[in-house]
């Protein structure tokens, strides 16, 4: 099985706003960037759609290494919240519909096909990779509004 390690970042301009995503995929000496973004979004949904994409740009199933500055995205795999709102009909601690469902089944279905390591990494704190994807979100940001 392959072995990727991949950084995800989201960044968006008010919140909600104009959003962008970025991703860094490393393979056996590779790299790959992705990026997109969206007209109006949160930042949440540009930090998880930055996982989804780059997860999905893998061909086949991987043991993978996700970074992320997101505490949300990497608790709610490493402290199981996805599993128990999964089997609660999608409904969060407080009874309320879980946001941004689509991107978390997405997440899911992923988590399911890849052996997936999920890891915190500390947000602008000179990790060079980190930081190639928060530039790689910023600007994909006005991308969104045609510049």
């Amino acid at each position: 099985m392959k072995e990727v390690t991949i950084y995800t970042d989201g960044a968006c301009s008010g919140n909600p706003g104009p959003g962008g995503w970025g991703a860094l995929l490393k393979y056996n000496g590779h790299e790959k960037e992705i990026s997109g973004g969206d007209e109006y979004t949160t930042n949440q949904r540009m930090e998880l759609k930055a996982a989804l994409e780059a997860l999905r740009a893998l061909k086949e199933p991987c043991k993978v290494k996700l970074y992320s500055d997101s505490a949300y995205l990497i608790n709610a795999f490493r402290q199981g919240w996805i599993n128990r709102w999964a089997s609660s009909g999608w409904l969060n601690a407080k009874k309320e519909l879980v946001e941004n469902r689509d991107l978390w089944e997405g997440l899911l279905k992923e988590h399911k096909r890849h052996r997936i390591q999920w890891l915190k990494v500390k947000g602008h704190s000179n990790d060079k990779d980190n930081e190639r994807c928060d530039y790689l979100a910023r600007e994909a940001v006005p991308k969104t509004l045609g510049g």
